[in-house]
């Protein structure tokens, strides 16, 4: 009788959002270049890096190539002693037209109620849609699950495609992710195995040394 393959074994994820900005809560930054973590991102970024180093079997740090992403990462990296690799799959939305807006003002427009309850059918002007987003996020985790089996590694991303993932990790349908809370320098993990995946932690700002599958 032939033998079962073994499965292969399952990777940590550890998705992080990057730290506060001057803009953070105010505009919808999206994928403009120039913003930097502000004095309070700063240290979110430090202290998300200490609680990082207590996690096991860290192997590599992955990050947007947005400026406030790459200045969250940095920490990481040296903390863990790991070289930050710029990944293109981890970038924002792309706004497109609404890139930069207020988001006070966006609030009042009439497709703003479509972003909150029909994500699933919305397109950012001259953008990208959250369809396209989830399906660039999840495919880009499964190519880094399976780099790392059995290893955990870190993606510092942005709110809303950590959200994707999220979503993806935990059956919910798109329509609905807009209910997950993702807040700066939170960690997301998810255990990816053969058998599907396994949520460890959502938006956790607290210890992680115990983080395991029950």
């Amino acid at each position: 009788m032939p033998r079962r393959p073994k499965p292969t074994p399952a990777t940590v994820a550890l998705f992080v959002r990057h730290g506060l900005t001057a803009t953070t809560g105010k505009v919808l930054p999206g994928r403009a270049r120039g913003l930097h973590l502000a004095d309070d991102g700063r240290a979110q970024a430090q202290a998300v890096a200490e609680r990082l180093a207590g996690v096991k079997k860290v192997v590599a740090v992955y990050s947007s190539p947005l400026e406030r992403a790459r200045e969250t990462a940095a920490p990481i990296g040296a903390r863990l002693g790991l070289k930050v690799v710029a990944e293109r799959g981890l970038l924002e939305c792309d706004f497109g037209e609404w890139t930069g807006a207020e988001l006070k003002a966006l609030s009042k427009r009439p497709e703003w109620a479509a972003v909150q309850r029909y994500p699933s059918g919305f397109r950012f002007p001259a953008g990208e849609s959250f369809r396209e987003m989830y399906t660039r996020v999840t495919g880009t985790v499964a190519r880094l699950r399976a780099r790392h089996p059995g290893e955990a590694i870190v993606l510092v991303s942005h709110a809303d495609p950590i959200k994707a993932a999220v979503a993806d990790a935990t059956g919910t349908p798109l329509d609905l992710f807009q209910r997950i809370v993702i807040s700066p320098c939170s960690v997301s993990a998810v255990a990816y195995a053969d058998t599907g995946p396994i949520v460890l932690t959502v938006n956790s700002v607290g210890d992680l040394a115990e983080l395991r599958a029950s």
